[in-house]
């Protein structure tokens, strides 16, 4: 896997390059056009993962998904960065602003109607992205947010933050949850991969209306308790896991009922 691993990143970064360069006239052609060209990326690059590393993909739920959404995305990869974008109509990511001062990609993240945020920049911020979310929204877009705002392990604690509770009662739209286990095969900080299946699961959604405190604890708890099977499930599966993720089937194998 290791050999694997490294020509997968070399291909990466070679596809990444080649195609964010030849196919910069899209640029001039609004939106639409840069969405398209994400979508041809990311497919791209998610075919050659499955060939390259033998990693499956599993999407479960997706068709599911309504437009006008929020997707809360449990956040373990750069897997799910890349693999949701094919898998929806009209996506739009609310990532940090840094990301789009990158040269030529992220003019691709600026073109194709993604939501910066400034972390630094308190009510302010929150006000400029509810509005820019509201208005994608009204487009019928699904907006993606990863609820933890940073990559964890897969099988740590959770840590959700209040953000996610305050956009859901700012946009009065309901919430996909989304549960997965790509830290499992694409750990984060490192570039070898481990063999096995990653899986995205769409939950139940979340109707608008509710206190944001207990939407955001809804989401928490469909997510994490979802995650666990999802572990469960590839241990089972004789999935390669990292040793966070065993450590959480450990936990849960011995909270099991007895037979």
């Amino acid at each position: 896997m290791v050999l694997r691993s490294y020509l997968y990143s070399v291909l990466f970064f070679l596809v990444s390059a080649v195609m964010a360069i030849v196919l910069l006239p899209a640029l001039l052609f609004g939106r639409d056009a840069a969405l398209a060209v994400a979508k041809l990326w990311t497919r791209t690059l998610m075919a050659l993962h499955r060939a390259v590393t033998g990693i499956g993909h599993e999407f479960r739920n997706f068709d599911q998904i309504p437009q006008g959404a929020i997707l809360a995305v449990k956040h373990q990869s750069t897997w799910e960065t890349l693999a949701l974008v094919p898998q929806l109509a009209t996506p739009a990511f609310i990532l940090k602003r840094e990301l789009m001062w990158i040269p030529v990609f992220g003019w691709w993240l600026k073109a194709a109607g993604n939501i910066p945020i400034d972390r630094g920049n308190g009510a302010a911020t929150l006000i400029a992205m509810n509005k820019r979310a509201a208005e994608a929204l009204k487009d019928g877009r699904q907006i993606i947010i990863f609820p933890e705002g940073t990559r964890r392990p897969a099988g740590a604690p959770p840590d959700y933050k209040s953000g996610l509770g305050l956009i859901y009662k700012a946009l009065n739209a309901p919430i996909v949850p989304i549960a997965l286990n790509s830290g499992t095969a694409w750990p984060r900080k490192t570039r070898v991969q481990r063999a096995g299946t990653i899986v995205a699961e769409a939950l139940e959604i979340i109707p608008p209306g509710l206190p944001p405190r207990q939407a955001l604890k809804l989401v928490q708890e469909r997510i994490e308790t979802a995650c666990d099977r999802l572990l469960l499930e590839a241990d089972a599966r004789g999935d390669d896991l990292p040793d966070s993720a065993k450590a959480r089937v450990a936990v849960l194998r011995a909270s099991e009922p007895a037979a």
